[in-house]
């Protein structure tokens, strides 16, 4: 389930990776641009919790492979759109196909992964793996080939499809004839619980949207470094990420979910406010890496945590946590942008470490399953996780 995310998740980070040549080779206006990405982004994320819901009602494995292929074909397909709107339509279809994956892929992965967060967090390492590497892969791709290259970019995905479809089901719930085992926490769903856990995610989301968009120049204009070191502090904060990813959940194993996650942003307060203070580029470096640590720690716990408050509906609760909440968050970006130019970006990222304290380090957020005290969640038989 962590390979199927990375190719999953290696075609988001191809839709920003294909926007320059787009720019170059079809002279598209940077409103035109954004308007790709609101269809690659907005579209998906909206999409996701439908697609959970409709998950919920009968698990449906096989939107995992459909899923990743259908984003495939879609950014692949830029290779021959013409007009804008037929590039847009393409870009959006990716989008859709890369929603109709993550909740049952994530539900999927619960189901590999029982109760252990290191586990979790191994799968959602996997897509921010993907995503760096659609960068990675796309823009020399594209550089040798130009726009018609695009086409070869369905390659991994139909491979991985192939895999899935001949070996997901015997993986997941054993030899044919086997009972089918589905590993929750018992109980009814926690709506609210679930709903302040969704509030949490999206104050992450804005300070991850928030640092991601605006390091680099932090670097470049509060330090006066060159484009190329700015560029390599947004890299060490990513790598740092993935690296609590892994952290985040091996921490969760052992000390709880919610504590971990309370340490997470806690870690962030004085990581941002080194940030802030830093007397040169150095140092920052230093607190970013700190940063990118303690920000990713909490990011597949939530995956998880929602699951356990929605046992009766996880894909819409994987759907929310994965997408909704995160492109919520993301939405704040320009508001902080606009806040930069009329002030200062050290403003912006005092910004983020106020709203790291306020919200964020001290979650009132009620136990579940094993961080209630019970024991590791039952094996539930069944084909969709309540008994049927």
């Amino acid at each position: 389930m962590a390979a199927s995310h990375v190719v999953d998740d290696f075609y988001q980070g191809v839709v920003p990776a294909l926007l320059p040549f787009l720019v170059i080779e079809r002279q598209y206006s940077y409103a035109a641009v954004a308007g790709l990405v609101l269809a690659a982004n907005l579209l998906s994320s909206v999409a996701q919790p439908a697609f959970g819901w409709w998950g919920d009602r009968r698990p449906r494995r096989w939107l995992i492979p459909v899923g990743m292929l259908t984003a495939a074909v879609g950014v692949g397909l830029v290779a021959f759109s013409v007009e804008y709107w037929a590039t847009w339509v393409l870009i959006a279809i990716a989008g859709l196909g890369i929603s109709a994956f993550h909740p049952e892929a994530a539900r999927a992965a619960r189901v590999a992964a029982g109760d252990s967060n290191r586990a979790m967090s191994v799968f959602a390492l996997g897509g921010n793996t993907g995503f760096a590497l659609g960068s990675l892969v796309t823009t020399p791709l594209l550089l040798l080939t130009g726009l018609q290259g695009a086409i070869y970019l369905i390659i991994p995905a139909a491979l991985m499809a192939v895999l899935l479809f001949a070996r997901l089901g015997r993986v997941l719930d054993g030899p044919v004839g086997t009972p089918k085992r589905v590993v929750h926490p018992p109980g009814p769903d926690n709506w609210p619980a679930f709903l302040r856990l969704t509030a949490v995610v999206v104050v992450r989301s804005i300070i991850f949207f928030g640092a991601v968009s605006f390091v680099a120049l932090y670097f470049i204009h509060g330090f006066g470094t060159s484009e190329a070191l700015g560029g390599l502090a947004l890299s060490v904060f990513l790598f740092a990420g993935a690296g609590g990813t892994l952290i985040g959940g091996w921490l969760a194993d052992r000390v709880g979910r919610l504590l971990s996650i309370r340490l997470g942003f806690a870690a962030t307060i004085p990581a941002l406010l080194g940030l802030v203070l830093s007397p040169d580029w150095f140092v920052a470096l230093v607190f970013v890496a700190v940063f990118g640590v303690a920000i990713f720690v909490p990011f597949a716990v939530f995956v998880i945590l929602g699951q356990d408050y929605l046992p009766n509906r996880i894909g819409i609760a994987s759907g929310v946590t994965v997408g909704l909440a995160v492109t919520v968050g993301g939405l704040f970006s320009p508001l902080l942008g606009w806040i930069a130019d009329q002030t200062d970006l050290r403003v912006t990222f005092a910004i983020l470490l106020g709203l790291t304290h306020g919200r964020g380090a001290r979650p009132r957020l009620p136990a579940a399953g094993a961080d209630a005290g019970a024991a590791p969640s039952a094996a539930c038989r069944g084909r969709d996780g309540r008994g049927r």
